[in-house]
């Protein structure tokens, strides 16, 4: 039986599963839906694309952490000159 489940009622279960540690099996059981449109809906949702903020945001923590590398690197190097 195909039943259509409101997409507020989807994003909270989403959510708890994400987010609070629900487990699929524990959400089918709490809300009477199968286990398999749940990993279905959590398919769809995961590909999401991120947002232009997020995005910036990760390019500008991706660049820091090249830059310690290299300098950890740099570091490593002058350490193993100096023996």
């Amino acid at each position: 039986m195909n039943k259509k489940i409101d997409p507020d009622i989807k994003d909270r279960i989403i959510n708890k599963i994400r987010n609070e540690g629900l487990s699929v099996k524990e959400a089918s059981a709490e809300f009477g839906i199968s286990t398999n449109a749940i990993y279905n809906w959590i398919g769809t949702k995961g590909r999401v694309q991120p947002g232009l903020l997020e995005l910036a945001k990760l390019k500008r923590e991706n660049e820091c952490l090249k830059q310690i590398i290299g300098q950890l690197l740099l570091d490593n190097e002058r350490g193993k000159k100096n023996r």
